[in-house]
């Protein structure tokens, strides 16, 4: 399973990587895998302000629909556009295309309560050899 060194994790599988004070957010390698073919995305207003653990965007695939919760608290300050058109960017690359909002992170203390690479990557392991 794919695990990017470069970014911090929730126990929800949202994926967050700092760029200075703005946030880089998406879902994991494994939740994509979990939910499988991703056919709607609903992405938060620009703007909003969001606390972290809070609900803010919806992923629809053929097996469930999953909420998607804010890694940190922070203003949306761009949503990824491109997956209205196209949300199974999120299953071909969720660490790259598949990017679901840009924050302005208020707090980074607030990453210390996010998973490093190595902790998430043993959450997951024992789901590693679930079938997707």
């Amino acid at each position: 399973m794919n695990i990017p060194t470069d970014r911090f994790y929730s126990a929800s599988h949202e994926w967050l990587l700092l760029e200075g004070e703005t946030g880089v957010v998406g879902i994991t390698d494994h939740a994509q895998r979990e939910l499988s073919d991703i056919v709607f995305v609903e992405l938060p207003e620009i703007g909003a302000h969001v606390r972290q653990g809070e609900a803010v965007a919806t992923i629809e695939s053929v097996k469930a629909a999953s909420d998607v919760y804010a890694p940190v608290t922070g203003e949306i300050q761009e949503v990824n556009a491109g997956l209205a058109q196209e949300p199974g960017r999120i299953n071909t690359d969720p660490y790259g295309q598949g990017w679901l909002f840009r924050i302005r992170v208020q707090n980074p203390a607030e990453t210390a309560r996010l998973q490093s690479p190595e902790a998430y990557a043993k959450l997951t392991a024992g789901a590693a050899g679930t079938p997707s």
